[in-house]
């Protein structure tokens, strides 16, 4: 069997877990099946994998208008391949077009949704529309849709009823904990002004609506003031949200020290070490499938603070690996909360409980390594793909 997948993430362009779920999948694929990689970006060296930029024609055009340049130069490429997998609706309009012209079947992984992220009309603006567009013509088409937790799956189906429940199955995100592991580094953490003998609340993830980094930085202003921020965040949507970003951590830092905020690129092991040493790891985040900066998290021994939407319920066990915070959202696609005061307020009230028993910080940290370890290997996730890639083309002959 031949698979090709196609996404916009790829080493070394990854910005966010849709990248990290592509290059761990292909991974553990390719020690059973044959697996082609089409990635958007510069040229890779890596076998079976080919990259595409956007076509001189369209280098003025809006972002979704670029994309799709991109898909058509991919389509061509896909001939030969027994099914099609694409990841994110930058490669939907590829893995479509590609099952439409080499009749094969096409399989999609859901990793965000557009009509729950309606903020990307900022960063796009008519664009929006357009991946809208993509994105349903796909999903309904597709002859399987993967969710990557049962909250997507419901979400998916509440977000396209036109979709037959039948194809839509639940693979879960997986975690490399070999990769992702406890490290001590005092000297990288002396690099950033991390002080390991204080109280740490460490927030990883881009600068996105969804990840509800304000809500924290909010919620951050009333946290003892013993505890440090580090906040590992960067790659913005929108000047907009920078800019907001910028001036809550300018205020932040105006009322207390140890506010560090990390907005380069971080390696593996300089991410491992910071989480090793966090008290706890905050994901305040408004709308998130499943999370897997939750699970990296969890693999180097952090306690999780998370909100109790989406997926992160499924992956942070509330008492155990972690705590949730309740959040009550408007049902218009934003995920905003109805009570945004109370939200901030229940998080930084979550926050300071775990904050302050680091013992209990510490063996919720311990519990969700185990969990990480035990429940989310990167190979039965793997399995699991290629017995759907197995039963999809089958259906096809």
């Amino acid at each position: 069997m031949r698979v090709d997948i196609v996404t916009k993430e790829y080493p070394p362009e990854i910005y966010g877990g849709a990248g990290v779920h592509v290059t761990e999948l292909v991974t553990a694929l390719r020690a059973s099946i044959e697996v082609r990689v089409h990635a958007f970006g510069e040229e890779r060296d890596e076998p079976d994998t080919s990259s595409y930029t956007v076509p001189v024609e369209l280098q003025e055009a809006n972002p979704a208008i670029q994309t799709l340049g991109v898909d058509l130069e991919i389509v061509g490429d896909v001939a030969g391949a027994d099914v099609v997998h694409s990841h994110t609706w930058y490669a939907n309009f590829a893995g479509h077009l590609a099952s439409l012209l080499h009749g094969i079947p096409h399989v999609v992984t859901a990793h965000s949704l557009e009509p729950l992220r309606p903020w990307k009309a900022e960063q796009l603006g008519g664009g929006y529309a357009v991946s809208s567009y993509i994105e349903q013509t796909a999903y309904e088409h597709a002859a399987a849709v993967v969710a990557v937790s049962e909250g997507m799956r419901r979400d998916i189906l509440r977000s396209y009823p036109a979709l037959d429940p039948a194809k839509v199955r639940v693979i879960y995100n997986g975690i490399d904990v070999d990769a992702w592991h406890p490290r001590s580094d005092p000297a990288l953490l002396e690099r950033f002004g991390i002080d390991p003998d204080r109280p740490s609340v460490v927030f990883v993830g881009r600068i996105t609506r969804q990840k509800g980094l304000p809500y924290f930085l909010r919620a951050a202003a009333l946290l003892p003031p013993e505890v440090q921020v580090v906040l590992c965040a960067g790659v913005p949507d929108t000047p907009q949200i920078l800019a907001e970003v910028e001036g809550l951590v300018r205020d932040l830092q105006q009322t207390r020290d140890g506010v560090v905020w990390i907005d380069e690129f971080l390696p593996r092991p300089d991410l491992c070490a910071i989480l090793t040493s966090a008290t706890t790891f905050v994901c305040p985040s408004i709308y998130e499938p499943l999370g897997i900066v939750n699970l990296e998290a969890m693999a180097c021994g952090a306690a999780v603070v998370g909100t109790a939407t989406g997926g992160i319920p499924e992956v942070v066990v509330d008492g155990v690996t972690g705590r949730l915070v309740p959040i009550d959202q408007v049902q218009d696609g934003t995920g905003t909360p109805t009570d945004p005061d109370r939200f901030v307020a229940d998080l930084a009230s979550t926050l300071t409980e775990v904050v302050s028993d680091p013992e209990r910080a510490r063996a919720y940290g311990q519990a969700g390594r185990e969990r990480a370890a035990t429940e989310f290997s990167w190979q039965a996730i793997a399995d699991a793909t290629e017995a759907l890639y197995r039963e999809v083309a089958q259906a096809s002959r």
